[in-house]
């Protein structure tokens, strides 16, 4: 497929179906839904005429505040924009996934964070020479990400693969939508899959850096969190360059707080786990949240349906982490309630 002439594969009536599709995964009960779903094919219809002709205009975001328990700001896009996110993504994708270094990670097939945490097992054997040898980390955290990315600097790096004008047309709609809560041409509303795909495309100039100017081997990036490993302190500390190639060519910078160069031994918060050479605990706010969740459960917040799906989902994330007592607190605390 040539990148300068595929819009039309975008707004084809296939490619809207599986979209619509995608976009309604675990949705399905949702009263928007039902309701797009009534007139399903003119809806598609009108969608697929509007992006045909250029006429398309997404609707405004709806923006709500969860604090669960950490307070992120949700941007939450029509769902008829959310499939066209999806359409735009699903044709877009593998131009740009095949150009990503193997260990970035998060909304990639495959390559979520469990996907991140055997990566850094892996690496932190070859290292240490399996648990011999003492090894530091670069541990680094992008302050604001979402909110930072710079319209004109994300559009540069796109447009060296996508020549198609009507691509980069509704590239720029969908982040145009955002302008009105950030009208400094920057930031990416979270929760959208445009969002999360572009904040792969913005950082793999960071992967770039790293991999090839750097000639680091043991990174590991999961959206705008990542690890360095490397046995001399003094290296990582050189290596602190990182931020003025983030400041100079991504107008980002780290978070002070939650960067820095820190020893194996003390563990390092990555993808939900604190890393240590022997062991792996699961992250206080990761057990908070569990918690917070039962609480919520015993005040008829959540019904039964929804805490036993958290609770399966927190079980098979724990079982990574050495936590058995815990584990079975927890259980514990579940089958009292129910």
């Amino acid at each position: 497929m040539e990148t300068n002439d595929f819009y039309p594969e975008i707004y084809s009536m296939k490619n809207l179906f599986l979209a619509w599709r995608n976009a309604r995964k675990g949705k399905t009960k949702k009263d928007y839904i039902i309701e797009f779903e009534k007139n399903l094919g003119a809806n598609l219809r009108a969608l697929h005429y509007e992006l045909k002709f250029q006429i398309y205009k997404p609707k405004p975001l709806k923006t709500f505040i969860l604090r669960d328990p950490k307070t992120r700001k949700i941007s939450k896009s029509d769902f008829r924009d959310r499939i066209v996110h999806h359409a735009l993504v699903r044709v877009i994708e593998p131009i740009f996934d095949k150009s990503f270094i193997y260990d970035s990670c998060a909304n990639r097939k495959g390559k979520g964070n469990l996907f991140a945490l055997k990566r850094f097992e892996l690496f932190k054997s070859e290292i240490t020479n399996n648990l011999k040898t003492e090894t530091y980390c670069l541990k680094a955290d992008i302050k604001h990400y979402f909110q930072e990315v710079d319209h004109k600097i994300l559009l540069n790096i796109i447009k060296r693969k996508i020549k198609d004008e009507k691509v980069i047309w509704l590239i720029e709609r969908i982040l145009e939508n955002n302008v009105k809560s950030n009208p400094q041409g920057k930031g990416m509303p979270l929760g959208n899959l445009t969002s999360q795909f572009f904040a792969n495309v913005y950082l793999n100039e960071l992967d770039y850096f790293v991999k090839h100017k750097l000639r680091a081997k043991y990174y590991i990036r999961y959206v705008d969190d990542f690890v360095l490993l490397n046995q001399s302190k003094e290296k990582l500390l050189s290596w602190g360059i990182i931020e003025d190639f983030l400041i100079k060519n991504l107008k980002i910078e780290f978070h002070k707080e939650k960067s820095k160069i820190i020893s194996l031994s003390k563990g390092i918060d990555f993808v939900g786990f604190r890393n240590f050479y022997y062991f792996k605990l699961l992250r206080r706010r990761n057990i908070r949240n569990m918690f917070l969740k039962i609480r919520k459960y015993r005040n008829a917040d959540l019904n039964k349906e929804k805490i036993l799906e958290i609770f399966q989902g927190w079980n098979a994330y724990a079982k990574w982490a050495d936590s058995h007592n815990l584990k079975i607190k927890i259980y514990e605390e579940i089958v009292q309630i129910l």
